[in-house]
């Protein structure tokens, strides 16, 4: 398993104990260069229609907030739902 796959399996089983750098790796994988990356928070824009963006911020201790690991997830499974349906329709 590569590195961004056991990262994701890890924020699965436990979203409030991932590092805010490997979300952002994770992130980057899937969605590109962030939009925005100052501070504390990082933004990415999804690929689908519209201006849905998602937001990361470093928490305590380095990590990742737990709902925004969540989210991060809910996007990551919509772009592989999508890569699925335009690679079978094809």
């Amino acid at each position: 398993m590569d590195r961004v796959e056991e990262i994701l399996a890890r924020m699965r089983r436990h979203p409030q104990g991932v590092r805010f750098d490997e979300v952002v790796a994770v992130c980057r994988e899937f969605f590109g260069e962030p939009r925005q990356a100052r501070g504390s928070h990082v933004v990415f824009r999804m690929p689908w229609p519209g201006d849905p963006r998602v937001n990361i911020q470093i928490g305590r201790g380095g990590h990742a907030k737990a709902y925004q690991v969540r989210q991060v997830l809910v996007a990551i499974d919509r772009v592989r739902r999508e890569q699925s349906r335009r690679e079978e329709s094809t």
